[in-house]
C-alpha cells in the first residue's frame, strides 16, 4: 500500500488528493506512522498547479466544502488527512454536497473533526487568560488539543482592538502576535515574561479570593472539570 506523507500544510494535503485519488492508500502527516511490509512510502512536494485543480474541483460541487476541509486539517486527530481524503472523494463520486448524508461513514467522521475544533475554539474564546507583562502587552499561554491560534487571534483583535497582545501555543511552539493593528503568525520556543506589579497584585488576588470560597470540606472537583478541562488549569493563577 502507498503512503503519501505530507508536511502537515493544507497545499501539500491537496497536491497528495491529486496524487493518490485513484490508489488505495493513506494520507497523513504523521511521520511516526506504522508501517506494514509492503508500504511504499510517497514524499509528498506541494505542487500549485495540483492544489488548484483539486480545489477547483471540491467547490465545483460544494462550495462550502473547502472551509470546512480546511477546518477539519486543524485537528489533532492523526487520522486527519485520511478522513479529509474520503470526504472529498465522496463528494466528487456524488457530485454534490455531502454533509446532509449521515448515513455515510465519511461525512459522520468529517463532522466529528468539526465538532472538535469547533467546540475547542469555541471554549478558549471564553476561557483563555491574558497576563499584563511588565511593558503593558498582554500575554496569554496555552496548549490547545488542535492548531486553532490563528482563528483565535481573528477573535481577540476584534474583542481588543486598541491592545497589543500575545497568543502563544506552547505546544506546537506558535504563536499570534497583535500590534493594535494587524496580526502575524510566527515560531516561538520558550518564553520568558515579566509581570507588571498591577498584574502581580491582580493574580495575588484572585488566588485569595478563589481560598477564600473554596471549603476544603466540600470539594466541587466534578463541577470544576465539567465546566474547564483539567489540561487547561495549569494555565488559571488559582490552580498554580
Amino acid at each position: 500500500m502507498k503512503i503519501f506523507i505530507t508536511d502537515g500544510s493544507p497545499a501539500a494535503f491537496f497536491t497528495a488528493v491529486f496524487d493518490a485519488y485513484s490508489e488505495e492508500c493513506v494520507i497523513t502527516s504523521d511521520s511516526s506512522i506504522q508501517l506494514s511490509l509492503d508500504s511504499e512510502i510517497v514524499r509528498v512536494q506541494y505542487d500549485d498547479e495540483k492544489c488548484r485543480r483539486v480545489r477547483n474541483g471540491i467547490s465545483k460541487y460544494d462550495e462550502l466544502a473547502e472551509d470546512e476541509i480546511l477546518l477539519a486539517l486543524r485537528s489533532c486527530d492523526r487520522l486527519k488527512e485520511q478522513i479529509a481524503f474520503g470526504y472529498i472523494k465522496k463528494i466528487m463520486q456524488f457530485k454534490a454536497p455531502v454533509r446532509k448524508r449521515l448515513s455515510l461513514p465519511e461525512t459522520i467522521e468529517l463532522n466529528d473533526l468539526l465538532y472538535k475544533v469547533n467546540g475547542e475554539t469555541h471554549r478558549l474564546k471564553g476561557l483563555l487568560r491574558f497576563m499584563e507583562s511588565r511593558d503593558g502587552a498582554l500575554y496569554a499561554p496555552y496548549s490547545p488539543d488542535n492548531d486553532i491560534t490563528d482563528l483565535l487571534m481573528r477573535h481577540f483583535a476584534e474583542r481588543l482592538k486598541s491592545e497589543k497582545f500575545v497568543i502563544h501555543d506552547v505546544k506546537r511552539k506558535i504563536a499570534g502576535m497583535y500590534d493594535g493593528n494587524e496580526c502575524i503568525m510566527g515560531y516561538a520556543g520558550e518564553a520568558e515574561v515579566y509581570l507588571s506589579e498591577y498584574e502581580k497584585a491582580f493574580e495575588n488576588l484572585w488566588k485569595k479570593y478563589y481560598q477564600a470560597v473554596n471549603i476544603k470540606e466540600r470539594p466541587h472537583e466534578k463541577q470544576m472539570k465539567g465546566s474547564m478541562p483539567v489540561r487547561y488549569w495549569k494555565f488559571l493563577p488559582e490552580k498554580n
